[in-house]
Parts: structure tokens; C-alpha cells; sequence
């Protein structure tokens, strides 16, 4: 089993930062990618940004030139640095990591909230 823990959410004021952490553990044999999703009320889950292995990332729209997505090979953890946040961030912030000969969905954090305020 693996689990994730993740870690950072919370209130913030537009225009104001968050760093979001999501740290593996358990039975992992190697890591490939790593990503963070969010869900706001009422809407589909969406892609935020992904990181793989080698460290190549992609990301939405909506979020590039604000979020920053990193990751710790050796700790197993995944960041979601967050700046110029918008009150459309709000939303449920979930960690996703794949793993060698693991679900070809991965595994899925928890969820951490994320609130901005106008």
C-alpha cells in the first residue's frame, strides 16, 4: 500500500501564496509522475500541473506564470508552490502519484482546501 499526506491548504487573500506538499509513503518501487488536481463545487476534477521522473512538467492554462510544480526524489514529496492566487483557485487540492507496477490510475491524496478570498 501507499499512502499520501498531504500538507499547505487554507485561507488566503487574492493575490496572496500557498505551498502545497503531498509526501509518499509505504510500498513504493519507483516513482514516475507526480501531480496535483483540483476540484471546485459543482465542477469536474482538473488537472493542475504534473511533473514526471525526469522532471519535464506541463500544467494548466490557467495556472501557468502563477504555480510552480517541484518535486524531491528523495523524499518522495511533490510541491505545488502557488502565487498571484485568484479567487477561481478555490477549490479541493488533491496530490496524484504513479508508481512502477503500480495502478495505472495512481494513487490519490486526501485533499487539501484551498480558499481565496476577494
Amino acid at each position: 500500500q501507499v499512502q499520501l499526506v498531504e500538507s499547505g491548504g487554507g485561507l488566503v487573500q487574492a493575490g496572496g501564496s500557498l505551498r502545497l506538499s503531498c509526501a509518499a509513503s509505504g510500498n513504493i518501487f519507483s516513482i514516475n509522475d507526480m501531480g496535483w488536481y483540483r476540484q471546485a463545487p459543482g465542477k469536474q476534477r482538473e488537472l493542475v500541473a504534473a511533473i514526471t521522473s525526469g522532471g519535464s512538467t506541463n500544467g494548466a492554462d490557467s495556472v501557468k506564470g502563477r504555480f510552480t510544480i517541484s518535486r524531491d526524489n528523495a523524499k518522495n514529496t511533490v510541491y505545488l508552490q502557488m502565487n498571484s492566487l485568484k479567487p477561481e483557485d478555490t477549490a479541493v487540492y488533491y496530490c496524484n502519484v504513479r508508481i512502477r507496477y503500480g495502478p495505472r490510475n495512481g494513487y490519490w491524496g486526501q485533499g487539501t482546501q484551498v480558499t481565496v478570498s476577494s
